[in-house]
């Protein structure tokens, strides 16, 4: 890995991995490559590496956070619409989600409800205007922004005042032993199983590459921090004991 300034590393949210790409501006392409490029194979992937929680943990998590019936939605880092899909049965109305996502194949393999409004885009930039939504979600994207600082600023600016977010995440266990327990699975049984359940030749690869961002990734404290910096109120992390810590719930209001 490569040495970054303090300022750097809190700007994004882990160091460049240069295994994977040289430096910090080459990230985004690699980023949007390799989900372009396994798309296909995302949601049967998924589906293994969720350890089954899925549909039933997506749809809490957002009630937990504060969802409601009739709320105006937007999902960043849509991928192929599995917070989405969750989000627009809970509001009730599909043409209130909306998407983005800076990988078109990620949204070309989207099974979303008809209404969805689907958006290329990135977290730093999202293409709505100010005070838009009423509640922002991202399903296990927030390792793959470039600039978390930036990003954090746009969530706030495209919530009206009272708007409430969700951001799903994964997180390493505190304990080593944990850690390796995550690290033996998902580096390792996962990308191993890659090729008898996918069919694109960087799916294997993509499994690895995120073991390695959940591992080089902020403290969760650090995380909190930024959304209180960025002008988020009730700036917190919700864990769900019952997914074993793994799975983390960053959750805040828009003052």
């Amino acid at each position: 890995m490569s040495e970054t300034t303090p300022s750097d590393a809190v700007r994004a949210p882990h160091v460049p991995l240069t295994d994977y790409y040289p430096d910090e501006p080459a990230r985004a392409g690699f980023v949007r490559e390799m989900f372009d490029s396994t798309a296909e194979d995302y949601d049967r992937m998924e589906h293994i590496l969720g350890f089954g929680t899925g549909k039933w943990y997506r749809g809490e998590a957002l009630r937990r956070a504060g969802l409601k019936p009739g709320m105006r939605v937007l999902d960043v880092g849509v991928g192929t619409g599995l917070v989405a899909s969750e989000a627009a049965a809970i509001v009730g109305r599909p043409e209130l989600v909306c998407g983005v996502d800076p990988s078109p194949g990620m949204m070309a393999n989207a099974r979303v409800p008809a209404g969805v409004q689907l958006l290329e885009g990135r977290a730093e930039s999202i293409p709505f205007p100010d005070n838009h939504f009423d509640f922002l979600s991202m399903g296990y994207a927030l390792r793959h922004i470039g600039d978390l600082r930036a990003a954090f600023r746009e969530f706030h600016r495209v919530l009206k005042p009272g708007g409430k977010i969700c951001l799903l995440e994964i997180t390493c266990p505190e304990s080593a032993w944990g850690r390796f327990l995550l690290k033996l699975y998902m580096k390792g049984w996962v990308p191993l199983l890659a090729p008898f359940i996918g069919h694109r030749r960087n799916t294997r690869r993509l499994w690895r590459y995120y073991w390695d961002t959940i591992e080089a990734c902020l403290p969760p404290a650090q995380i909190v921090a930024e959304l209180e910096a960025a002008g988020f109120k009730n700036a917190r992390r919700y864990i769900d004991v019952r997914t074993m810590s793994i799975f983390a719930e960053f959750q805040a209001e828009k003052a």
